[in-house]
């Protein structure tokens, strides 16, 4: 990709930040809401005896899965098929669509109900799906509303967290054609209404998966919502899209991300539904899918394994880094322009989306580790970020990379370090007090939101020195 491109698509992400910049209402709703999800989660993981140690045992366990995957998915496959489950391999988005369309067309479905799926988000399921000739439902409340809406999710757990109950209300109004009060009872009492005609008449259900257990062969999902297992139960056919890095090693694995999962999101102690299903249904059971289909997908992730960023892949998609991020509260999720936003999304999508289309999405952070510190499996987001953005240093435009450039020889060589401070020291201050408040030409977005207080009379050197003599 040429630079003109990449600054062209720069200007699209800087053009997206200020629309979202723009509207405080939905700017506001989502502090709200991240705020209190930081609050209880702080609550939640004061509950653990250790939440520390659970922390690193997750991050050993799932680095350890990635580091035998090929092993772990070996075994998994194995066991799903031994339980009567079908396991398909898909290299990329396009695959998927046409395995699960190829599913849809077999079995003869005309109607599909979905379970919330950030990985069918990724391959662009719905639409694949409707140029066949498939009507999907999303049947979690919120992926409803961004449905209905013609939206897109803008967090990985709470996809309307840019909406207020009396958008809720307004949208259903129109999609059902009749008034529907902005109350939140009334609201999920007529969507359940509204969707349980569906899943009565639903010939396919779609999940994603949360984990998927390599000695069982089983797959779990969890939802606060009650629809996954409408999903997974009531349609003759169910296909679970998963991603391949969600795979654990045992079953007693998944105690230690159950403990950890809901807490790092809302500050639950639990989903409110934990579903493990295992194979289709047997000839006693009165419920279940008569096919279950699992289908594995790559779309890049295999690329990322005994690399540098590798890690990345042990995210389990809770959000926490999105809600704690400075820079996500206040542009929220759309500005990122892909599925993934918040911080995992600055680095997930260069790494699978490709770095030259989302080259500015390492700088949409402040570096200040909040992030990393709230991960439950201990993802180095921030150092990711600097990889990518040393990555894409070739992308930026000439100017940019001529002043990092200038940085580098002064900051490596003391005579012109020293030079350059007493210059700052000595520049007259912008501000009657001594502070910089505004800036000129290409200095002035960086200093929108940055203020800079008075060079100190002594620099650090200098105080330094003074120690050491005072203290000879």
């Amino acid at each position: 990709m040429s630079r003109v491109a990449a600054r062209r698509l720069e200007g699209e992400f800087h053009a997206r930040v200020a629309a979202a910049r723009a509207d405080e209402r939905v700017l506001s709703a989502i502090r709200l809401a991240t705020l209190h999800k930081v609050t209880s989660r702080a609550a939640g993981m004061a509950e653990l005896h250790d939440a520390e140690a659970l922390r690193n045992l997750a991050a050993a366990i799932r680095r350890h899965a990635l580091e035998y995957l090929p092993h772990y998915l070996e075994q998994f496959v194995d066991a799903a098929e031994r339980r009567g489950a079908q396991v398909h391999f898909a290299v990329d988005a396009g695959a998927a669509t046409r395995l699960i369309g190829d599913i849809a067309a077999r079995s003869g479905a005309r109607l599909a109900v979905k379970s919330k799926s950030m990985t069918s988000e990724e391959v662009a399921l719905n639409d694949a799906l409707a140029a066949r000739g498939v009507e999907v439902v999303e049947t979690d409340l919120g992926e409803f509303i961004v449905q209905i809406d013609a939206d897109r999710p803008s967090h990985i757990v709470t996809p309307i967290i840019h909406k207020d109950r009396h958008q809720v209300a307004a949208s259903l109004s129109r999609t059902l054609g009749r008034a529907v009060p902005a109350d939140p009872t009334v609201i999920t009492a007529v969507a359940r209404e509204h969707l349980r005609e569906r899943f009565r008449r639903a010939d396919l259900g779609i999940t994603g998966a949360n984990f998927a257990v390599a000695e069982t062969g089983s797959i779990c999902l969890c939802t606060n919502e009650g629809n996954g297992r409408m999903t997974l139960t009531r349609p003759r056919v169910h296909v679970a899209l998963v991603g391949i890095e969600k795979i654990i090693p045992r079953l007693a694995d998944l105690a230690v991300f159950l403990k950890l999962l809901a807490r790092s999101s809302t500050g639950q102690p639990l989903t409110v539904y934990t579903t493990l299903i295992t194979g289709p249904r047997g000839s006693a059971e009165p419920d279940g899918p008569e096919q279950v289909h699992i289908v594995l997908l790559d779309n890049g992730r295999s690329r990322l394994l005994g690399g540098p960023a590798a890690e990345v892949l042990a995210c389990i998609r809770c959000g926490a880094c999105l809600n704690a991020c400075p820079v996500y509260r206040n542009i929220g999720g759309h500005a990122y322009g892909g599925v993934y936003p918040g911080p995992i999304g600055s680095v997930l999508l260069p790494l699978l989306g490709g770095l030259e289309r989302h080259a500015a999405l390492p700088r949409a952070s402040s570096l200040c580790g909040a992030c990393r510190d709230a991960c439950p499996v201990k993802i180095d987001i921030p150092g990711q970020l600097v990889r990518l953005r040393a990555e894409s240093q070739a992308l930026q435009p000439l100017g940019k990379r001529l002043a990092m450039w200038l940085f580098g020889v002064v900051a490596a060589r003391p005579i012109l370090y020293r030079a350059a401070q007493w210059l700052i020291r000595h520049a007259p201050p912008r501000g009657p007090d001594g502070w910089t408040r505004a800036s000129f030409g290409r200095f002035a977005p960086w200093m929108h939101c940055r203020d800079l207080p008075p060079v100190p009379r002594r620099t650090f050197r200098r105080l330094w020195r003074d120690e050491l003599e005072r203290e000879a």
